[in-house]
């Protein structure tokens, strides 16, 4: 055995951090490398020791593994980890480490290059008793008759089928085709995704099982031949193919099906001679029948619930059996004690259809409740850029059952402040509370038969705007005084005659949300959006922190100004406002029609031409983002007045895309 002393992660943000905490439990030294995006990240400061990885290119930083390499050999590092994406199921990479005389903390070469294509990887599991669906491959630079690869897929699989990535995961690539119409633009988007996020176009379909249970099974190898698994997580709840609600155990999982699941994967395990941790995936039919998907050789971005439910460190594990430890007999021995419910917080907008958001993260903060953990990537003045996965954190609660770990975790998500960027928070929350949820009646087309939008806004409270406004005012109205060369206590806009109220209007939403107030001593006179509130009392009012009563019900309102834009957080929920200038330059409008670009991307694909006709909802600009493709769509009928871009250019947040000139009747 060889005992570990400076380990180093290739990886970063909440992965790296997350791998450098038990490593210090152990005792062992941890580096860091980052990219130049990253400079400034969390993670980088919670090593002993960082490293810049050169490059051009921060999204490839990662991806180089002889920068890598000599970051461990500069360091002394005499062990690589490699988290959970980037180089952790490449097989090259662990040979590399293994010639340069370093430790790699996952499975054998061998094991990832068997899983590493899926189409191989079902060929396997199939021989080892695994099931399995029908699929057909599609090399990356095979040509193809589109009406043949139609005809053929019918007679093999059959409609509906699921186009995916040969090599790699996330969701990247993925498509649903309904009928052989369809299949073309399908196979050549999920090229494309795939040849970006992975380095390698092949796909390949197989049977689409509609609205399954997405339920993985934990397993666990050491080098003495050992293999066991760690009991199932239910990963249903999916947007885009890729999970951001998972849980342990499954609510629908018996003991019965539980040693099914749990003798397949062991048995996958088997055949590839595994060692480690890693995930064996499958799909769970209404009527109980299970059929194999993929294994992730690696550890998993969920495996924090299989820890809370067994009481089992799996980082510390996969450090101990990469040493050459036997499996210690608390994971022979382990069971199901509890429950335990992951969501993973993203930086992205909901309502525009999941787009990814980019930005700085002005505050963060869980609150800290008994039974939730957090592993987070993002602090206060992190920065969200375009180049990586936008998780910013996840948030873990654990309790005695399903029930009440839910409840936690919904409590927990509602304190939470995230301020800078727009976030799925209130979307998660919405669905721990949902009803269907609650009773485990989920499936991987729950958000299909929920509209996320409606999950997200349904629980706003309708007084949240009113009352956020109007202490967002009287904390600038604070603010101010406070600045004042003189007279500070005196109220903003005092006259010994009684005036006109102080007026502010702040865009919410979209919205022009104008607040009118004046203040009498303790009381203050305030409309909001035209409307009156009520007997409004103000017991306290600073920068930061505003108490009032309004109608009789008193709250505390925290408020945090970041330039123009105040983020207000209170019993009632979290409102963003942007004071609007009193007097705004007339030509910063854009032109009617204008198409905006919705996040910093690359514009991969122009569908039309200037002067075409086009109808509400057809795709007119295509945008790569956080190696994910998204279409800009028409606003309305109209002729393509003008194109401000070309395929290749990069673009920011707000760029005018194109112009949609709309047709009169």
């Amino acid at each position: 055995m060889t005992e570990i002393r400076k380990l180093l992660v290739a990886n970063r943000g909440e992965i790296a951090a997350r791998v450098m905490r038990s490593a210090r439990a152990l005792d062992i030294a941890t580096v860091a490398v980052y990219s130049d995006a990253d400079t400034g990240a969390p993670f980088v400061a919670d090593a002993d020791e960082a490293v810049r990885l050169p490059g051009s290119s921060p999204a490839d930083t990662y991806l180089r593994a002889d920068l890598i390499i000599d970051a461990a050999r500069r360091t002394g590092a005499d062990a690589v980890h490699p988290g959970y994406g980037f180089l952790s199921e490449n097989g090259g990479f662990a040979r590399a480490c293994a010639a340069a005389g370093l430790i790699f903390v996952g499975p054998p070469p061998e094991a990832i290059e068997a899983m590493g294509s899926k189409i191989a990887a079902k060929e396997l599991m199939a021989a080892a008793g695994v099931p399995v669906l029908p699929g057909i491959t599609i090399d990356a630079d095979a040509e193809f008759d589109p009406a043949a690869l139609g005809a053929r897929t019918a007679e093999e699989i059959g409609y509906p089928v699921l186009v995916k990535a040969a090599f790699g995961g996330g969701g990247r690539g993925m498509r649903v085709v309904r009928g052989p119409d369809e299949l073309l633009d399908a196979v050549e988007g999920a090229r494309r995704e795939a040849a970006s996020a992975f380095g390698d176009g092949t796909v390949f379909l197989e049977r689409f099982v509609d609205s399954p249970r997405h339920v993985e099974v934990q397993i666990f190898g050491d080098t003495h031949g050992t293999v066991v698994h760690l009991f199932e997580r239910e990963c249903s709840i999916q947007r885009r193919y890729q999970k951001i609600i998972e849980e342990a155990p499954s609510p629908v999982v018996d003991e019965a099906l539980r040693r099914e699941l749990g003798d397949a994967a062991v048995a996958a395990g088997k055949a590839i001679g595994y060692v480690g941790a890693g995930t064996v995936e499958f799909v769970l039919g209404a009527d109980g029948r299970f059929h194999f998907l993929e294994v992730n050789t690696r550890l998993q971005v969920e495996h924090p619930v299989t820890e809370l439910i067994t009481g089992l460190d799996l980082v510390r594990l996969q450090l101990l059996v990469a040493e050459g430890n036997p499996l210690p007999d608390e994971v022979l021995a382990a069971a199901v004690h509890g429950h335990a419910v992951e969501v993973r917080l993203y930086a992205e907008d909901t309502a525009a259809g999941f787009l990814p958001a980019s930005g700085t993260v002005h505050r963060f903060a869980v609150p800290p409740l008994d039974g939730v953990r957090v592993d987070a990537g993002v602090a206060d003045g992190s920065v969200v850029g375009v180049h990586y996965d936008p998780m910013l954190a996840k948030v873990i609660a654990y309790g005695p059952n399903r029930d009440e770990a839910c409840r936690l975790l919904a409590k927990a998500l509602a304190g939470t402040r995230v301020h800078g960027l727009a976030t799925n928070r209130e979307l998660l929350a919405g669905i721990l509370r949902e009803p269907e949820f609650r009773a485990g009646l989920i499936d991987t087309g729950y958000l299909s038969r929920h509209d996320p939008v409606e999950l997200a806004t349904g629980s706003r409270d309708p007084r949240a705007v009113p009352v956020h406004a109007l202490a967002a005012a009287l904390a600038g109205q604070a603010t101010r005084r406070a600045e004042a060369p003189v007279l500070r206590t005196l109220p903003s806009g005092w006259r010994n005659v009684a005036n006109g109220p102080q007026q502010v209007v702040f865009a919410v939403d979209g919205a022009e949300v104008p607040v009118t107030y004046r203040v009498r001593e303790s009381a203050v006179d305030a409309t909001v959006g035209g409307v009156a509130l009520p007997e409004v009392l103000v017991h306290h009012a600073s920068a930061d922190l505003v108490e009032l009563d309004v109608d009789g019900i008193r709250r505390q309102v925290r408020v945090h100004p970041v330039g123009s834009t105040s983020y207000v957080d209170s019993a009632l929920g979290s409102t963003e406002l942007t004071e609007l200038p009193r007097f705004p330059d007339p030509g910063a409008r854009s032109a009617p029609g204008s198409l905006l670009a919705p996040m910093p991307g690359t514009v991969v694909r122009i569908t039309v031409e200037a002067g075409a006709k086009v109808s509400a909802g057809t795709p007119v600009v295509v945008l790569e983002a956080m190696k994910m493709e998204h279409s800009v769509l028409a606003p309305h009928d109209g002729i393509v007045g003008d194109l401000g871009v070309s395929v290749g250019q990069a673009v920011d947040v707000g760029t005018v895309l194109a112009v949609v000139e709309e047709q009169e009747a």
